[in-house]
């Protein structure tokens, strides 16, 4: 898409740039969380905590170049997006099943947001 054929953009974008690179930062400090419990409790699987490590790394550079995808009007960050925020209402579902309700109150807010504006915009942007 060149410079001047931005029509057909979703003002959304911004919006959902910003609630992904929240949610990148909050895996992020996840990962940091982790890596820090790590280091501080002697009990600890090391092969299972380098890989959950590693996943949550990978995944905020993931939310992060999804949400630069979104921000700059690329379509590579949509389906990235849109299937890590359905994972999330997955894993939300599961914390509500065990009765875990504030970790799907936490998850909820971001999640659901992000794949309605996704959804938004892929439908705005692919009408011709």
């Amino acid at each position: 898409m060149s410079g001047g054929d931005r029509a057909n953009i979703s003002p959304h974008r911004s919006r959902v740039a910003t609630l992904l690179y929240i949610e990148a930062a909050i895996v992020l400090a996840l990962a940091v969380w982790l890596i820090t419990l790590g280091f501080t409790h002697g009990q600890r699987e090391l092969a299972p905590l380098i890989g959950v490590v590693v996943f949550a790394l990978l995944g905020a550079g993931g939310l992060f170049a999804s949400g630069r995808g979104y921000k700059n009007g690329k379509n590579y960050g949509r389906s990235p997006a849109i299937l890590a925020n359905l994972i999330a209402l997955g894993v939300a579902y599961y914390q509500i099943q065990g009765h875990f309700y504030i970790g799907a109150v936490i998850i909820l807010p971001l999640a659901l947001p992000i794949l309605y504006l996704a959804f938004t915009i892929a439908k705005n942007e692919n009408t011709y």
